[in-house]
């Protein structure tokens, strides 16, 4: 079926605005005193949308150019007190050019030279010209300016239903009943050999459990607080697996108070642990590193193994992290999982801000 032409929202809004502007200017020649010729009529209404609509499109052009429809309001309104004079003196001078035009090609011997014309009629017609191009730019920036809050609270809610579900899936793995066996056999059996280990694995569960349910508000944590975090996580992991699991926290101090998506790093080693440790009979080692390169921080975890060939289908919490990493960056933090020196290396880079 043949698909019907469109015609997008601002253009019909530029033909309709400028149509329904012109036809007035109509109105009042045709009711003002003196003869009214049809033929002069059309051509000043066609030639009025024609050039009023060529003018607003070249400052559509330019703002979207120079992405005016993002700027603050107080930076755009610096701007719009320079835009409306110029746009009013081009208005000016367009406008008299082409009642002169109109002038010479319908009326044989014009009573005034252009100069005369242009300083008898200019003011008035850049008075008209300035209120009319305020009102174009007021409505075209509001109209974009309420775009974009409606954008941003889409974008929003989509970060914070997903930071929901990391909450969620973060939960739904703590609380996994194997999980949970096997640490708290590991804990019963400390009591009887090691009650100072057994202690302290009763307080590393209480601490992953107190922090996934009551401090979760936060969309974003420093960065010394999410490694303390995956510490205590490998701790208690190290406990469960003893000389299995090995790991090693090579963290830029400097950037300790650095801003990160809550769970980011976490996830990323319960997913080495999961899928690198668990799976090698002689276990191995996890690297967890943090440092800054050219402007972004990095952070790698490295664990042993291989990827698979068929990785189609990501883990929820890898693609929630994904997600996560976009909403809250604007796409300029990216994820990256590969291989490197016989290790499966998570990457995660965040811009500095």
């Amino acid at each position: 079926m043949e698909k019907k032409p469109y015609m997008s929202l601002y253009w019909k809004c530029q033909l309709i605005g400028w149509s329904v502007a012109a036809l007035y200017w109509t109105f009042q020649g045709w009711s003002a005193a003196g003869s009214f010729r049809f033929d002069i009529a059309v051509v000043q209404f066609i030639s009025d949308v024609a050039m009023y609509i060529l003018i607003t499109h070249l400052y559509h052009n330019f703002a979207n150019k120079n992405r005016w429809q993002d700027l603050a309001l107080e930076k755009l309104i610096w701007r719009m007190l320079i835009v409306i004079p110029v746009m009013g003196i081009f208005y000016t001078v367009v406008t008299i050019s082409k009642l002169y035009l109109v002038r010479l090609l319908f009326l044989s011997h014009p009573l005034q030279s252009f100069a005369d014309f242009f300083s008898l009629n200019a003011a008035g017609i850049f008075v008209a010209g300035i209120r009319l191009i305020a009102i174009w730019l007021l409505a075209y920036h509001l109209y974009h300016y309420a775009k974009r809050e409606i954008r941003l609270s889409v974008e929003n809610t989509r970060l914070a239903l997903s930071f929901k579900q990391s909450q969620l899936d973060n939960l739904s793995a703590q609380l996994n009943p194997h999980f949970l066996f096997n640490a708290l056999n590991n804990i019963k059996s400390l009591v009887y050999t090691r009650p100072d280990n057994a202690g302290r694995a009763i307080d590393l569960l209480g601490e992953l459990l107190r922090s996934g349910l009551y401090k979760g508000s936060a969309m974003l944590i420093r960065l010394n607080e999410e490694i303390d975090l995956v510490r205590d996580y490998l701790e208690l992991e190290g406990l469960r697996m003893e000389e299995r699991l090995q790991y090693e926290l090579d963290i830029d101090i400097s950037r300790s108070g650095l801003m990160v998506p809550r769970l980011c790093i976490q996830t990323l080693v319960e997913n080495a642990v999961k899928h690198g440790i668990s799976l090698e009979k002689q276990g191995g080692k996890i690297e967890v590193i943090v440092n800054e390169q050219n402007g972004f921080i990095s952070i790698r975890v490295l664990n042993p193994g291989k990827l698979k060939q068929d990785k189609t289908v990501a883990g929820i919490g890898l693609q929630n992290l994904k997600e996560r990493l976009g909403l809250s960056y604007q796409h300029h933090a990216s994820f990256n999982l590969y291989e490197m020196e016989q290790k499966v290396c998570a990457e995660i880079k965040i811009p500095i801000r």
